[in-house]
This record gives C-alpha cells, sequence and structure tokens, in this order.
C-alpha cells in the first residue's frame, strides 16, 4: 500500500527538496503541499493523506494549533510528523500534547526521513532513535505536565501490558520488547494493540507520553 503524504511548511525550498526525496520511494506518494496551517486544513479534507509532516513555526496558523485539528476528530486517521531544526525544540514538546505521532530533525537523510515516514504510518515505534527518548522525558518535566494518578488510568491493564508500556516508554521496538520478554513479535503487537485500545490512545508515541505522565516511567535523575 501506498503511503499517501502532504508537506507543510512556509519554505518552499524545504518542501520540495522533502517531495523530491519522498517520491523516489516506491511506497510513499506525496499528494500535496501547504504554505502554512490553515492551508494545510483545507487540504487535508481534500488529499486525505496517511502522513502530514508539519512545520511548527508558519504564518497565519503554526503548526502546533494544525495538529490539534487535524488529529482532533475522533474519526481522523491522519498522522502527524512534526519537523523541527533543534532536538530540543520546546514546541516539540506541545506538539506531542496536540497529538502528534512523531518528530524529526530537518537536517534527516533521505534514509531517516522515508523511515519515519513509514514508522508513524504503521504507528508501531516512537521517531529519530537519538534524540526521542530524551525528549519525551523532558516533556514529562514540563510545568503543566498532567500527572493523572496511575491507577485511575492503567488499573484495566494487566501485568504484562503494563510491562510492555514501560518498554515503549524507554523507546523500544516491538523486535527488541519480544527479546526482552522472550516471547514471539506478534504477541507483543497483540499487547500494544490493546494497550491503545484500552488508554484510548492513537499510538505508540502518546503511549509513551502517557507512561510519563502518569508516572509509570520516570525521566532520568526523577
Amino acid at each position: 500500500m501506498t503511503i499517501r503524504v502532504m508537506i507543510v511548511d512556509d519554505q518552499m525550498m524545504v518542501r520540495q527538496g522533502f517531495t523530491v526525496l519522498l517520491n523516489l520511494e516506491p511506497d510513499i506518494e506525496v499528494v500535496g503541499q501547504a504554505v502554512d496551517g490553515l492551508d494545510a486544513l483545507e487540504k487535508v479534507t481534500e488529499l486525505r493523506p496517511d502522513v502530514v509532516l508539519m512545520d511548527v513555526r508558519m504564518p497565519q496558523l503554526g503548526g502546533i494549533e494544525a495538529t490539534r485539528r487535524i488529529t482532533g476528530p475522533p474519526e481522523s486517521t491522519v498522522k502527524v510528523l512534526v519537523l523541527t531544526t533543534f532536538d530540543l525544540d520546546e514546541y516539540v514538546y506541545e506538539a506531542l500534547r496536540a497529538g502528534a505521532s512523531g518528530f524529526l530533525l530537518k537536517d534527516a537523510s533521505a534514509a531517516e526521513l522515508a523511515q519515519a515516514v513509514r514508522v508513524v504510518a504503521a504507528g508501531e515505534a516512537l521517531l529519530a532513535p537519538t534524540v526521542t527518548k530524551r525528549l519525551i522525558a523532558e516533556f514529562a518535566r514540563l510545568p503543566g505536565a498532567p500527572r493523572t494518578p496511575l491507577k485511575e488510568r492503567v488499573g484495566d491493564l494487566t501485568e504484562r501490558e503494563t510491562e510492555v508500556l514501560s518498554l515503549i516508554a524507554n523507546g523500544l521496538s516491538n523486535a527488541e520488547i519480544a527479546t526482552e520478554l522472550v516471547v514471539a513479535e506478534q504477541t507483543v503487537k497483540t499487547h500494544v494493540s490493546r494497550i491503545l485500545v484500552k488508554l484510548n490512545l492513537r499510538d505508540r508515541t502518546q503511549a509513551a507520553v502517557f507512561a510519563y505522565e502518569t508516572g509509570l516511567v520516570r525521566p532520568a535523575g526523577y
């Protein structure tokens, strides 16, 4: 199945460059571009992309609010991948809270860009392994990050599902979790699916953030 992608960035060179790179991939098709958040909201409905590559700082309507509006409706299946220039951009945390599925540095290689799109489309893993764990940990430390009582939110999870959730939050892939728990990878996928359904979460990124917010996993040093 071809992954349909829309690129949202106010810089034409970025949009064109990413379009060329992604259209070289046999399983990815760039179906459109938008110059800002308002433009993106109009075109998402028309183009129905699977993944939106979203810049943060744009005129008219920024990427954070655009992400919130795109992913907010319960019927929405669009995944948003936030593009950022800095690996500790404070806006990335807001984007995660707004519903983004992941984030990627703009200086990523063509291969990393394509793989990030595939990962977000599949909803199977966190992005940018070199920075993801640190970003999520930092996100959890920010003032105002909610701290929902753990028992109220994870009470429906089994002991094994809780264990899998902790490993997701620590950045492990399905294959790595399978190795850690000495089970089949398909078994891990089943656990992940049940976790998302029970907690009413969209994907693994939200699951990881949830684990930090509830205190199930603590950032290093806390």
